[in-house]
């Protein structure tokens, strides 16, 4: 399903949920790259807390968030958990150093039989940006959506996020749907 409608800067959703046909990790990067030597994707562990605190800590202080410890603690929890039910997430290594991170959950959609994925988190060391962990991290979302019989993979970020978008304009498709949340 083809949209002509503009992009807002607002939301910038890709993959969109109608209308996309599943396909395979191949067909999605035929122009990926291999990782590079000592980068590893790998399920975050109890053992990844330090690692992961900090990473998450950055990602927050980039989109300038703060949230109470609870939030945090139980999003590590579920994390680790592993519950395709509930949340998963990968860490990325490069040369055994913590670098970077993806959360994703499946859900029901009311659009398709199969579940959705929706990439809820995305971070890369800043300092190592420019070599291809933010792709390799989605790469791996879309390996385990391949796996687990997921045809759509979806995100959201903030129009402002200009450098992410040029790496999500290789990866995905914007669509013309606005995020809406309750008011305060």
């Amino acid at each position: 399903m083809a949209f002509s409608a503009p992009v807002t800067e607002q939301t910038f959703v890709l993959k969109h949920i109608v209308g996309i046909e599943a396909l395979s990790q191949h067909e999605r990067f035929a122009d990926a790259t291999p990782l590079p030597d000592g980068v590893e994707i790998r399920p975050v562990v109890a053992g990844d807390a330090a690692d992961w605190r900090r990473l998450w800590a950055d990602y927050l202080t980039f989109y300038q968030t703060d949230l109470p410890e609870e939030v945090t603690a139980r999003t590590f929890a579920r994390v680790i958990s592993q519950d395709p039910a509930t949340m998963r997430g990968r860490l990325l290594t490069v040369d055994g150093r913590a670098a970077g991170l993806v959360h994703f959950v499946a859900h029901r959609s009311c659009w398709k039989v199969e579940n959705l994925c929706y990439l809820q988190d995305l971070y890369a060391d800043p300092g190592l940006r420019g070599r291809g962990l933010g792709r390799a991290l989605i790469e791996a979302v879309y390996a385990e959506a391949d796996r687990s019989g997921t045809p759509a993979v979806y995100w959201l970020t903030a129009g402002s996020n200009t450098t992410a978008r040029l790496l999500y304009d290789r990866v995905g498709q914007p669509t013309p749907f606005l995020l809406y949340e309750q008011a305060p």
